[in-house]
């Protein structure tokens, strides 16, 4: 079982604070640092001191860090044109020796295009199967030949499809919830299949609806990898369990329904199910970026029983 710290920077955070989670990520041994790709805060807080872009503080970390993976949980489709994205990750990619990876989504929050002047098309989904396909279509072509599009919502002419990512290919992860058309776009496009935030028995029944979406496409189904994203507070005991949940304003007894909460033991054994479910990597969603205690007891408690 894999393990990977998510961080939600929209809420509040500086590059700083993230190269310090980043660099700790790493010393930890956990296998990757991953972040949201948002403009806005969310819920009642200040989000102070404002957003910071995602694949500029991915291009930051890459020539920070040395080992640990590095990618977007999930980018928008709706910020970046895919051409200007393609180019982007392929170049953090090379500033960091080959250890980025591209979680691409839709996009989905109305209020943070609203406040930053970002169109916010209703054929979200059918925009972002033709991001896929011109992203993963640019870094595919031979170098010295060229990629053309031409899709209903975008078009490219003789695209000298540069520059190349260091690695052969940039793992491509989608996600989400929907019983149809997200397996399809799996099975097509994905390295890696995500369920953010969910339970169990739903995430069971999704794996399983991607599963049957691969081999109809003609792949293997072990071809992916199978993971979920879930909110992350352990304690010691009780008290820094509670300690830890007020700091970021959620109730115990919730975080445990729907997130892995609790002592280590507890943690892992839920991990566990989801492990028989057919997950095998973790991404562990840390909304209090100042405790760093926090991580030093999941890499030592949680992540020694589970490596």
């Amino acid at each position: 079982m894999d393990l990977r710290i998510f961080t939600e920077p929209q809420q509040g955070a500086s590059y700083d604070t993230l190269l310090t989670v980043a660099k700790a990520t790493e010393d930890l041994g956990f296998d990757a640092f991953f972040r949201s790709d948002h403009y806005l805060r969310m819920g009642s807080v200040d989000g102070l001191p404002g957003p910071t872009d995602a694949w500029i503080t991915l291009a930051g970390l890459a020539r920070e860090t040395k080992r640990i993976r590095l990618g977007t949980l999930m980018t928008a489709g709706t910020f970046r044109l895919p051409g200007v994205l393609a180019i982007q990750v392929a170049q953090v990619d090379q500033m960091s020796g080959g250890r980025v990876e591209l979680g691409l989504g839709a996009g989905w929050f109305e209020e943070e295009h609203k406040a930053y002047g970002i169109p916010f098309p209703k054929e979200k989904f059918a925009r972002l199967e033709e991001q896929l396909a011109i992203v993963t279509g640019l870094w595919a072509t031979e170098t010295g030949k060229t990629f053309s599009y031409d899709g209903t919502f975008y078009q490219l002419t003789d695209s000298p499809a540069l520059p190349k990512p260091a690695q052969r290919k940039v793992p491509v992860l989608i996600g989400g919830l929907g019983a149809t058309r997200t397996p399809r776009l799996a099975a097509q496009y994905a390295d890696e299949f995500n369920m953010p935030f969910a339970s169990i028995e739903d995430t069971e029944r999704q794996f399983g609806r991607v599963r049957d979406a691969a081999e109809q496409a003609g792949r293997a189904a072990d071809d992916l990898v199978y993971s979920n994203a879930l909110i992350v507070c352990v304690g010691k005991d009780d008290a820094e369990v509670a300690r830890r949940a007020a700091a970021i304003g959620r109730e115990v007894e919730e975080l445990k329904a729907n997130g892995l909460a609790g002592s280590p033991a507890e943690v892992v054994d839920k991990i566990g199910r989801y492990a028989a479910v057919g997950s095998s990597r973790i991404y562990l969603q840390v909304m209090d970026l100042d405790d760093l205690d926090h991580l030093e007891l999941i890499s030592s408690q949680i992540q020694s029983q589970l490596s």
